[in-house]
Parts: structure tokens; sequence; C-alpha cells
């Protein structure tokens, strides 16, 4: 008995420090010497005094996501916005830097796939952020959107310098500014190397039209019947090698008069400034997610300049300057760069009265393509109970302009956007969703269709719903990796969900992976490890998480 309690006892300590080393909570602040214009680092300590001050959970591997909390520019001493944000950006980029490493390793293989377009790639982001730094200098004094990106780029900056210092702490070589680019621009570099992939000529008017690839996400935003509740959900889609999940929670305090907001809550990467799902909950009352936009139409590339506005800045301008749906929508069209292409949806909380009425404004849906800009009031559709969203143009002009017409026309209904398979099975669906469960449930689906309370879905059971006609992605949750031919790594890796009152104070539920609704078996990197995927789990079942902002504001 003794040899076996010596044992357990052996076994309890081992498995504390095999999850002892998969949690860190790291804390620090950070100050401004404005006489030394460097940047003074306090491990360990949140001083609300600071600069800027937060802390890091590290708990990818438990939970599967990273957690970042950081308050700026609310201490006792004024300092500047620009100081402010570069001070944030400092503070993220040192307590995150490993991360960053990892997932720029991750993502690097995902993206450039032909070595051809490497050094287009390196000149366009190159141009677009010396183009951006001049307008900066030269408009920020009369512009409050040129102002306020030079608080972005400050944070970019900040960030930087941040993962130089614990680089070189570790002795490392640093990341390059390019991958700072490379990672706060993967989104638009969904676009952008398509476009400056170098194509052969081809004297068919079918070059012009591009083959379809697997779309980005699913959102659904759902009233109750009688305005009881409004319920926003959404789900990533793209490689699982993207699964290096943190979420951020930003308290900056600025000073600028024009600014909606300096607080917000979302679904994140290691470096990005932005969400890139998107899934975003603003202190302004606004809350803003996206479903990206397949640009078949590839001679709209053209359009395309480096002397524009990266979406990822735009959407970080949209949700710190406007005030409701509408201004958002302005604010983003400004300097389209026409990548990631996406459908936008704003909730304005403020034109929600539960219970009662959902006034015009409530919520706003806003496109993109290259060279186009459109948004509309979609109110209506809340009304009458729910808006989804599947990475189809609602807009008809941007529908046809994008090339869904042809794609319809040669592939079928997969490209209408009333006759797709997600658009179907959401009609359908739709009206189940009552709860922040039941809103889970539809947007974890993979066509698991229990016959009975007490049957469980078997590992083929994705194959069941009629208008997934047997493909685990034609679902709201998609599994690539269930394939029976040619299966890969990607799919639907998330979830996130909120409602109302959670929204406004900032608060969702999260999950990362693959979903296991219905008994499918969990995503494991065995089988792909031929995909890089450092730092990432092997496995993926992990339950909801809680996000919350823990700090206090001032």
């Amino acid at each position: 008995m003794e040899k076996q309690g010596f044992k357990l006892c052996v076994l309890l300590l081992s498995t504390l420090a095999a999850s002892m080393q998969t949690y860190q909570l790291q804390e620090a602040t950070v100050y401004w010497d404005a006489a030394q214009k460097s940047v003074i680092l306090k491990e360990g300590l949140m001083e609300a005094e600071g600069g800027a001050y937060g802390y890091f959970n590290d708990t990818l591997l438990l939970s599967g996501w990273g957690v970042l909390e950081i308050h700026a520019g609310h201490g006792v001493i004024t300092q500047e916005d620009e100081t402010t944000f570069f001070l944030a950006g400092y503070l993220e980029g040192y307590l995150t830097a490993e991360q960053m490493f990892n997932h720029y390793s991750n993502m690097h293989p995902q993206l450039i796939k032909d070595e051809k377009v490497l050094n287009p790639l390196q000149r366009f982001l190159s141009k677009q952020d010396q183009w951006a730094r001049e307008q900066v200098k030269l408009r920020r004094s009369s512009d409050p959107l040129w102002k306020h990106l030079g608080l972005i780029l400050a944070q970019l900056d900040g960030l930087h310098a941040g993962a130089a210092q614990w680089a070189k702490s570790k002795h490392r070589e640093p990341l390059s500014a390019f991958a700072f680019q490379f990672l706060n621009g993967v989104g638009d570099l969904l676009d952008l190397v398509p476009a400056l992939t170098p194509r052969s000529n081809s004297s068919t008017g079918a070059a012009t039209f591009r083959m379809p690839g697997m779309g980005h996400c699913t959102a659904l935003i759902k009233v109750l019947p009688g305005f009881e509740n409004l319920l926003f959900g959404h789900s990533s889609w793209y490689t699982y090698a993207a699964t290096m999940r943190i979420y951020k929670h930003w308290d900056f305090r600025v000073s600028d008069a024009h600014t909606a907001t300096g607080k917000m809550s979302f679904s994140s990467y290691p470096g990005f400034l932005m969400s890139l799902d998107d899934f975003y909950l603003l202190g302004s009352g606004l809350l803003m997610t996206q479903t990206s936009i397949g640009v078949f139409n590839i001679s709209l590339y053209s359009q395309l300049s480096p002397h524009s506005l990266l979406a990822w800045q735009r959407v970080r301008l949209a949700n710190s300057l406007a005030h409701s749906g509408e201004e958002w929508a302005h604010i983003f069209s400004k300097y389209n760069s026409g990548t990631y292409n996406s459908q936008y949806m704003l909730v304005d909380l403020s034109r929600v009265s539960l219970g009662h009425s959902i006034s015009n404004g409530a919520l706003t849906v806003v496109e993109q393509i290259p060279g186009k800009v459109m948004h509309s009031d979609q109110s209506q559709a809340l009304r009458r109970g729910y808006w989804p969203s599947y990475n189809i143009p609602f807009h008809i002009e941007i529908y046809n302009l994008s090339g869904y017409g042809v794609m319809w026309k040669r592939y079928g209904e997969d490209f209408s956007y009333d006759l797709c398979p997600r658009a179907k099975i959401l009609r359908r669906d739709q009206a189940k969703v009552s709860d922040l469960s039941s809103l889970k449930h539809i947007m974890r689906y993979n066509n698991c269709k229990q016959r009975d309370k007490k049957s469980n879905c078997s590992i083929s059971d994705y194959k069941r719903d009629p208008y997934s006609k047997g493909h685990p992605c034609k679902t709201i949750c998609c599994r690539n990796d269930l394939r029976p031919r040619r299966p890969h790594p990607g799919g639907c890796y998330d979830t996130k969900v909120t409602d109302y009152q959670m929204a406004v104070h900032l608060v969702a539920e999260a999950v990362n992976g693959p979903t296991t609704q219905g008994g499918l078996r969990p995503f494991s990197w065995q089988s792909f490890n031929l995909s890089t995927h450092q730092g990432l789990p092997h496995t993926y079942n992990f339950p909801f998480v809680t996000m919350r902002p823990t700090l206090r504001g001032p």
C-alpha cells in the first residue's frame, strides 16, 4: 500500500508539474522615461500609476485561450495619446513575444506557398506602411482619422519594440518589421497574395475568374420573438494552424475628443492589433463581427494600391472613432485597400430596447470589395428575428461585381445568397435559438442530426443533413479534416457568443478548436504532422470559457 501511495503521489506531482508548465501568469507595468526617451519595464507588478499595466495568462494548452488585459493612459501623470498607445503596444509585445514567434512560424507557410510572391508582397507592405506614415505626418493636425492612425502605428511600433526587448533578454534574433506587417495583415494577405502571385497569360475569358476556395466564418445575430434578448454569435473558419488564440481586453484612456471609445474586448492572436475573426465588444456600445467575401472576379485586383489603408487599419479606426453603425461604415469606407473583402455587421446596443423596440440603426451591414464599399440599415431583419452571414454578399451589386453570379451559374446554388447550404440550415434552425446554450449549439453545428434523445451521433452523422449533401463543410461549423478524400487541417476552429446584458459589460464566452458537438472526434495533429503547428495543443477538446475584463478602471 505504501508503494502504491508513493507511486500515486509521484504521478500527481508530475501531473501538476506538467500542468504548471502550460500555465504562466505574467504581470508587468511600463513607464515612459521622457528624459531618456526610453521605456522602464517593471515585471511582476501591476501599478495603476504606470503608463500601461496588465497581465497575460498563458493558458492556451489548458483552456484553449490565452488571456491578455491591458490598461493604458490611466496613470496619475497625464501622458500624450501617442505615448499611451506606444506603451500599450510595448507591454503586449513583451508579454506575448514567445507566442508571436510561434504564430509567425505557423502562419508563414500557410500564406506564402509560392516564394515568388514574397518580394512583391514585402514591397507592397513596405510602400503601404511608408505612405500611411507620410499621410499621418501631413494630415494628423487637420483630420481625426489620420491622427488616430498615428496612434495605431505608434502601438504597432511599441509592439515591435516590446517583442524585440523580450527577444534580447532571451538572446534570440528579433522578429523583422515585415513579420509584424505580415501578422497584422493576415486577413489582407488573403487577397494580396493571390493578387500579387504571377499568373500565366491566357487568351480565354475564363482566366478572369478564379476557382472558389473555402469561405471564412459563419455569424448569426438573433432576436427573440418578444425582443426579450439579443444573441450574437460567430464561428471562425481558416487553417487550424491559426489556433494560437489570445482573448484581449484593452482599456486605453484617449484624450482626443473625436474618440468614441478606448475600451474593447475581442478574440485575437499573438502579434495582432485587431481581431481578424472579427468579434468585438466595444465600449461605445457597438458590437462588430464579420464573414469574408470571396473575390472570384480577379480583374478587380487591378485596383489594389499600396496608397490605401489596409482592412485591419480601417477596422481599428472605425471601432475607435464611430458612435454608430452608420458612422462606422463611413469611416471604414475611406481609403479602401480592396483587401480582406468581407461583410461586416454592426449592432448598436443603444438602438435596442429589450422587450420594447428595435430602432433603425440597430443593425448596419457593410460590404467591401476592391473599388467599392456599400452599407445598409438591416434593422428590419432583426425585428423579423435574425440576420445570418456565411461568406456570400447580401448587396446585389457587390454580389455581381465580385463574381458570385458567375459562380452560381458555373457551380450551382452553393453560391446563391438564398439557397446555399448554410442559408438553408440557418433558416431552418434559427427558430430553435432561444438562449446562449442553443446559440452555442447552432454555431458549433456540423450536421449531427439526432433521431431521439437517447441516440448519440457517430463520426458519420454529419452526412445526414439533407442540405449538406454529405459534405462536412457545407454546414455551420466546417470540419475539413473529416473529409474522406483529401482531408486537411482546416475549417471552423472556434466560436464566440454573447447576449445583450453580457455585451454591455464586454463579457462573452469562447471556445477554441474544431467542433466535437454530437460525438465528433476531437481534432488531433497526429494525422497532420506535416503542417507546422509549433506551440499549439496536440488535441482540441476544450469547453467554452467566460471572457470578461477583470482589472478595475479608474
